[in-house]
């Protein structure tokens, strides 16, 4: 479906620009007033650590109160906390102002209706319709009042917690915990100390700009540099907003969304707790389908984006699912994707069997994979391009049944990622930086 402004996770963009301005987000509030809750009702509101939050919290605010919602801020919240607190409030329509993992000077709105779940496209449009027009405002005794929820954090800190199996803590397990400088830097080492872990919190000193900045889950050598030189047992980060996770075993050794899935998947099929295929993506990795298929668990690709993950959960009865980003759906826990979640549930299985990490991932072979991201002047589509789709024939010949080759355009950004994988590093590392600068030439004669 053709959308102007939204994106496969809300509205994004720089900060200052066409739509992420005060402006447009009064409008944006306005124009959801308007279709999800048209006779008044209530609106949660929560963000992460970035400057701007404080503007847009302020422009949501008057939009949503001006259209007669009243509101309830949250403030720093991870991006599930407020999908779990939308249901928990009884509100009907719950508003993320994040990111997620960009950097600081971009920001985005997203929004969860009242069950805590994303909104649909058809819904996304309707929204869009009534942003052509300008943001309405009532007459006094119809308008929305706003207040403060100071205990936010702390109810989802429990909710966290509850996600544990029943009678189970932390005790005698060191975490390292990177909270990206984000949304989640006091919920997370709060939660695994309350179960009893020692923690080491890193990137958990948010200045307004540093989220996402040489820490949480997009760049992650700090902890793993951290975890082996502190003799922890683990360590695990989260991206700005708290939805997605990687974690790092003893050894420092990066451990992605792909093995977390295998080893959540395994183990529920162990105890009995599996319920119908997991579900992954076009860009999970090889590896993690051959392993489930020997465990004759059945695995099943989605489009890349955890709304069709989650879509295809629902249609199928499926409970697990996730990315190799990290953006994982525990179904039976959570509502949404969630990074603590997530986590603590494979903390569990390691307390449980009393295995290292490393040896939870170690059934999983990782097929090499390479994937480059190519910028671009303005959004393209590389399944229009044919001098895009020739190159991309000419690849998979050469990879034949022993690999994958998929081109996709960003959601949120103007990059296409090329990502190639396959048994022999050097060719998928060759065949990924050949389709690159096709993908690259292609672009640049259509600016």
């Amino acid at each position: 479906m053709n959308k102007e402004f939204f994106g496969t996770d809300g509205v994004r963009g720089t900060v200052g620009n066409d739509p992420m301005t005060a402006d447009f987000a009064m409008r944006l509030a306005s124009a959801a007033a308007q279709v999800l809750v048209p006779k008044g009702g209530t609106v949660v509101i929560g963000k992460d650590t970035r400057l701007s939050g404080y503007m847009f919290e302020s422009a949501l605010e008057a939009g949503f109160v001006a259209a007669g919602a009243d509101v309830l801020l949250l403030g720093p919240l991870p991006t599930p906390g407020i999908a779990r607190l939308t249901q928990e409030l009884s509100a009907d329509l719950g508003v993320v102002i994040s990111a997620s993992h960009n950097a600081f000077f971009d920001n985005g709105i997203k929004f969860f209706d009242g069950t805590g779940s994303k909104l649909t496209d058809e819904i996304e449009q309707q929204i869009e319709k009534h942003l052509r027009n300008p943001a309405i405002t009532l007459e006094s005794q119809s308008l929305g009042k706003a207040k403060r929820i100071d205990t936010a954090r702390i109810r989802y800190e429990d909710f966290c917690a509850a996600s544990m199996p029943e009678g189970m803590d932390l005790e005698g397990l060191k975490i390292v915990f990177d909270g990206a400088n984000g949304a989640g830097y006091k919920v997370g080492p709060r939660t695994l100390s309350n179960l009893g872990a020692e923690v080491i919190p890193i990137g958990c000193s948010p200045n307004g700009r540093n989220i996402n900045d040489g820490c949480g889950s997009t760049e992650p050598e700090l902890l793993q540099l951290t975890v082996p030189a502190l003799k922890a047992d683990v360590g695990f980060a989260l991206d700005g907003d708290g939805d997605r996770v990687l974690m790092v075993d003893e050894n420092g050794e990066l451990v992605d969304g792909d093995q977390l899935l295998f080893v959540l998947a395994t183990a529920r099929k162990d105890s009995g707790e599996l319920q119908g295929p997991v579900i992954g993506t076009v860009m999970s990795n090889l590896g993690l389908e051959h392993a489930l298929k020997a465990r004759d668990i059945e695995f099943r690709r989605a489009a890349v984006g955890d709304r069709y993950v989650l879509e295809l959960l629902r249609e199928s009865g499926g409970i697990l699912g996730g990315e190799t980003s990290g953006h994982m759906i525990v179904l039976d826990k959570a509502t949404t994707g969630d990074g603590l979640v997530c986590a603590l549930q494979v903390l569990a299985i390691m307390k449980e069997t009393g295995k290292p990490l490393s040896e939870l991932v170690a059934g999983m072979p990782r097929y090499p994979q390479t994937m480059l991201n190519v910028r671009t002047k303005s959004r393209i589509d590389p399944g229009e391009s044919q001098e895009i789709q020739a190159a991309v024939a000419v690849a998979e010949s050469e990879l034949a049944d022993s690999g994958r080759v998929v081109l996709r355009a960003s959601g949120t950004e103007p990059v296409i990622r090329v990502m190639v994988e396959g048994e022999d590093e050097a060719q998928v590392i060759s065949l990924a930086e050949r389709l690159a600068a096709v993908v690259d030439n292609a672009a640049a004669a259509n600016p």
